[in-house]
């Protein structure tokens, strides 16, 4: 039975500047070479003309690091494959469709996002449903799923805080 999570972090920076940090290919390159995974790719980035970004990124981790849970039923290497579409600033929030998957296994991801402001910055908020249709185990991993994407949203959140300290967003043509 898939399981439902809301996620959520906050970030010091603006809707817009975080939301210019997810159309920056720089940001996205240096985000998946921090990730700590074993391989990675930005597979797509599109920046359409209404000024919606359509990401696709690509996670891989080496079968000898993954935990005993994961190993347990997937056999060699575990790839990750993301895919974000965000959709333009209104009324001062951004939105995005999330979906993500375990490559060769029947594991998957999907859910909203909504970046909007709160306090002195704003506030990333993710509700996600996992699914594993593995009989009699499916739930445990749906769980062990849902506890690595809190923790990636928090060390996401780290990098984007970060990279919006130092880098800043890409200069505007």
């Amino acid at each position: 039975m898939p399981r439902t999570f809301t996620l959520s972090e906050r970030y010091q920076a603006s809707v817009e500047q975080v939301y210019a940090a997810f159309a920056d290919e720089r940001y996205w390159l240096a985000r998946l070479a921090d990730s700590g995974a074993d391989t990675v790719a930005l597979d797509a980035l599109t920046v359409n003309a209404d000024g919606s970004i359509d990401v696709s990124t690509t996670q891989g981790i080496h079968r000898d690091k993954l935990p005993a849970l994961a190993a347990q039923f997937h056999p060699g290497d575990l790839d990750v494959a993301r895919h974000e579409v965000w959709h333009q600033i209104r009324d001062g929030k951004a939105r995005a469709e999330v979906t993500g998957k375990i490559v060769g296994a029947p594991a998957k991801l999907s859910g909203d996002a909504v970046l909007e402001p709160a306090g002195s910055g704003c506030e990333l908020r993710l509700t996600a449903t996992v699914k594993v249709d593995i009989p009699l185990v499916g739930g445990k991993i749906e769980n062990f799923i849902g506890t690595q994407v809190a923790e990636l949203m928090t060390t996401e959140q780290r990098f984007t805080s970060t990279w919006l300290e130092r880098a800043g967003p890409a200069p505007t043509a």
